[in-house]
């Protein structure tokens, strides 16, 4: 007797479909446009995954950046100072610190001041 594998089958589909829910057209309905259209998505989830880590960096630079102009220091310098007075916070938590809590900032800007022996910017009192 030939064994048939229509059960599997079927739920292999259902579960392929289930994955292109919210597709529009072919996407949706037709089983080789739908297989497609999941190894792409794979592909650009993949992709962006690794892309969202450089953009974070990169937008946590420029908000350091940002606040750390605002106080009289360049970027590079900052980092620099950071090293030399061993402050181990990371762009991250900075960028958050720069954003939300000033006073905080402010207090690591002037280690770092202190770390690399530069004047008080003109502007401050």
């Amino acid at each position: 007797m030939r064994t048939k594998s229509v059960v599997p089958r079927l739920r292999a589909k259902k579960r392929l479909f289930k994955r292109v829910k919210g597709s529009v057209g072919g996407r949706r309905r037709l089983l080789r446009t739908a297989k497609e259209s999941i190894i792409r998505a794979g592909v650009f989830a993949r992709r962006d995954r690794r892309r969202r880590k450089r953009d974070f960096r990169r937008l946590w630079i420029v908000r350091i950046n940002a606040a750390v102009r605002q106080r009289g220091l360049r970027y590079s310098q900052f980092i620099a100072g950071l090293e030399k007075c061993g402050c181990e916070l990371d762009r991250r938590t900075l960028a958050e610190m720069a954003v939300l809590d000033p006073t905080g900032f402010d207090a690591v800007v002037e280690q770092v001041r202190s770390a690399l022996s530069l004047p008080a910017p003109a502007g401050a009192a």
